[in-house]
């Protein structure tokens, strides 16, 4: 019996007690949070440490706000916990960095939540774009938006010094996996700009724009993630040598991005016709992300399987992404246009 405890019992931490208790010899024995929803149906510890520090207990899950997940993480390796982490893996990649170090000296499991990557529709797209049959990626382009409220304020995602960054952490973050997972390359060339212009929160900014490039072998993408675009908004696409695979929607909880439905399209018309002929259409009804997630971890620690997905270096490498990003356009774009009124 795997034993498991969750530090953070928000959103994240409730569905992923959920996943992990669906599977056979998987039981959630602690769980903490500051604030807890009330009718639990799992014991509840005084503490972070108290579950660290519980010798029962072989993994855990951390769900805690950024500013507190690499040193829950590290806490949690030395204290001979396997670890589950949602993203972000922490607030830059130096964060990133110390936490490897600590895993490669324990050799536990550590596995990071991007759980994107476990949709069924991006699943079809890594195979389509590794098998080969669509040529080499050219470029890729993602967007990815939601709208907040004055609510969204109030919340420790707001503030710079507990979040480490605005949407681009928050969520594009995702995106950015997906232009590695998929394009199967890194990016070493990237202009951005970065802006707060709506909510003008100190430091988090509301809009992110990016380019990128890998100069070796010319595959580019192209990143839009939001905060203001007042309808939640999902959107992949994946250009080739012999065709496209364009992914519109994503399945999720709440329904607010739309269904998952990916075009793809092997034979390119001929020019000038700008049409593409024989596309097909394949949708997916049902999200499995989580539940995937949930079974790959409990097979890397419970019997030896090899980690494919949320490895500390899928980690390093998007956080290392990230920074460059905000390195590349650090100032806040509202100032400068505040100081032209």
């Amino acid at each position: 019996m795997l034993k498991i405890g969750i530090i953070g019992f928000g959103k994240m931490g409730q569905l992923r007690a959920e996943t992990l208790t669906a599977i056979e010899n998987c039981e959630v024995v602690a769980i903490y949070d500051p604030v807890l929803p009330e009718n639990l149906d799992y014991p509840v510890a005084g503490s972070i440490d108290e579950i660290i520090e519980n010798q029962e207990i072989g993994a855990v899950v951390i769900s805690v706000p950024n500013f507190i997940v690499k040193q829950t993480t590290i806490a949690a390796l030395r204290n001979g916990k396997h670890v589950f982490c949602e993203k972000p893996p922490a607030m830059d990649y130096a964060d990133v960095k110390e936490i490897s170090e600590v895993h490669r000296e324990t050799g536990l499991t550590l596995m990071y939540g991007f759980n994107h990557r476990r949709h069924a529709a991006v699943m079809k797209m890594r195979e389509l774009a590794t098998e080969g049959t669509l040529g080499r990626v050219l470029w890729m382009r993602g967007r990815y938006g939601k709208s907040v409220d004055a609510e969204y304020l109030r919340g420790w995602r707001a503030k710079k010094e507990l979040a480490g960054g605005g949407i681009l952490l928050d969520q594009g973050i995702h995106m950015l996996d997906l232009f590695l997972y998929v394009g199967g390359q890194k990016f070493d060339e990237v202009q951005a700009m970065v802006s707060n212009l709506y909510w003008k929160t100190d430091g988090i900014e509301d809009n992110v724009f990016a380019a990128m490039r890998n100069t070796k072998t010319g595959m580019c993408a192209q990143l839009h993630s939001t905060m203001t675009q007042w309808r939640h908004l999902f959107s992949l696409e994946v250009f080739c040598e012999k065709g496209y695979m364009v992914l519109n929607g994503l399945k999720t909880g709440s329904g607010t991005y739309g269904d998952e439905v990916l075009t793809v399209a092997r034979n390119r018309s001929k020019a000038p016709a700008a049409t593409w002929q024989d596309e097909e259409k394949f949708s997916y009804p049902v999200d499995e992300s989580w539940s995937r997630e949930a079974v790959e971890f409990v097979d890397v620690v419970e019997h030896g399987k090899v980690q494919t997905h949320g490895t500390i270096k899928d980690a390093m490498d998007v956080m290392e992404l990230i920074d460059t990003i905000y390195k590349n356009d650090h100032h806040i774009v509202s100032e400068r246009f505040e100081d032209l009124q």
